[in-house]
């Protein structure tokens, strides 16, 4: 059997034990709350770059629940030339797996006194549900009311909250441009029904979106039919590629834009605040990981006489440095796995942990006005969590090479002579 080297076990033994007890089984002050401050920063980096990923999945998934993958539209806000003939070379791509028409408008819905600024989106009902998350499920028998014809609308939860409307009730459309008259530019008015609302769990749109079907909204803001096509994709991080594949495919002079652009803004913000974080929390980490120095300083000259020993027993410099490498490797070790452990079970279990902190303060963490959703969400990933520990594992042992190279340079007739 193999023999265990000295250098392991007594780096082992000096992390185990310090100056005031010598009792297996403890850890000494100094490593204990360098281990501490290690486990602590690696924690804190899982649980907010897992928070930042959760939050930025829940946003483009609840985004994605009424946003198509990829939208191809006429330039300048037209009818489509030939929707016949875009469907169909749209559909010839691989990735694309639904496809609807729709038109794209912005209005005034007033009800009353009340009035707010509103997107209006036509569609065919009976394709919505290929293109959105929201058309499908219970939500998709409230879009099925939806007749040409009728001037029925299905107002998102929150605006109709805002208008104090409920289904049955009626609400008037203000088309932006208006008829010319002897008089002036009078407004187009279009009295509509609200068939019922959806709720897709996006502030930004179940505030602001009216759906209505196609044929209606062309008749209001006066277009000879849809303005562009929706598309939805086998995979949505394929959209760019997809994208670009269509504008080389489809006929016409027409505009193609994927969900990334449609929100890039946001999305670059969230990626460029999540380096941000990484890099400020790695300097938490990296000051927990060089306390380390003044931990093994302390100890190196708290053992002086031990080495001293060592080096008269035959142990050559390079062990002695090891010894002390080993004492900072374990501690590094301890605290990166220890932080990995409360920061995953922190992660894991957050939907539970802040809604009762909520409850226990009395406070929302999450306004969704603000935040766009109103719970916690969490989303670790391996690619963050692998780094976060490489980077500590590497910062402690750093820590652990300018005091034990200077243990390895103690003499050994200095150190005892006031032994």
């Amino acid at each position: 059997m193999k023999q265990i080297p000295y250098e392991l076990l007594v780096g082992w033994r000096y992390t185990r034990a310090g100056r005031s007890t010598r009792r297996n089984g403890f850890i000494s002050f100094i490593s204990g709350v360098s281990m501490l401050g290690i486990a602590l920063g690696v924690a804190a980096l899982i649980i907010v770059l897992s928070v930042m990923n959760g939050f930025q999945k829940e946003v483009r998934d609840r985004m994605l629940s009424v946003v198509s993958h990829i939208e191809v539209y006429a330039i300048g806000g037209a009818a489509l030339p030939d929707l016949a003939t875009t469907l169909r070379e749209a559909k010839a791509n691989p990735q694309v797996i639904g496809a609807a028409p729709f038109i794209a408008a912005q209005a005034l819905l007033a009800r009353g006194e009340d009035m707010k600024g509103v997107m209006v989106r036509g569609i065919d009902p009976a394709l919505e549900h290929e293109v959105t998350d929201v058309a499908s499920g219970p939500q998709a028998a409230v879009l099925s009311q939806l007749k040409a014809g009728e001037f029925g609308v299905v107002l998102g939860l929150e605006l109709a909250r805002s208008l104090g409307v409920r289904v049955g009730d009626k609400v008037t459309l203000v088309a932006p441009s208006g008829e010319v008259t002897p008089a002036g530019v009078v407004p187009r008015l279009k009295q509509m029904t609200v068939m019922g609302t959806f709720d897709s769990g996006h502030f930004e749109y179940d505030s602001a979106l009216v759906m209505m079907h196609w044929q209606d909204a062309a008749r209001i803001f006066r277009l000879e039919g849809p303005t562009g096509v929706r598309l939805k994709l086998r995979d949505l991080h394929e959209a760019r590629k997809v994208a670009a594949e269509l504008r080389r495919s489809l006929s016409g002079e027409l505009l193609i834009r994927d969900w990334t652009q449609q929100n890039r803004s946001w999305f670059a913000a969230v990626q460029v605040e999540k380096r941000m974080m990484f890099i400020i929390l790695t300097l938490i980490v990296a000051v927990a990981a060089f306390n380390l120095v003044s931990t093994l300083v302390m100890t190196v000259t708290d053992k002086r006489a031990d080495i001293a020993i060592l080096r008269t027993l035959g142990a050559s410099p390079a062990s002695i440095m090891g010894i002390f490498v080993v004492q900072g490797a374990m501690v590094g070790v301890i605290g990166t796995l220890a932080g990995l452990l409360l920061g995953l079970g922190v992660a894991f279990n957050i939907d539970v942990i802040v809604p009762a902190l909520e409850h226990l303060l009395g406070a929302t963490f999450l306004p969704k006005d603000i935040y766009l959703i109103s719970r916690m969400p969490s989303d670790p990933q391996m690619n963050d969590i692998l780094p976060i520990g490489l980077i500590a594992l590497v910062l402690a042992f750093v820590a652990t090479l300018y005091p034990s190279w200077r243990a390895s340079r103690v003499n050994p007739a200095e150190a005892l002579r006031y032994e």
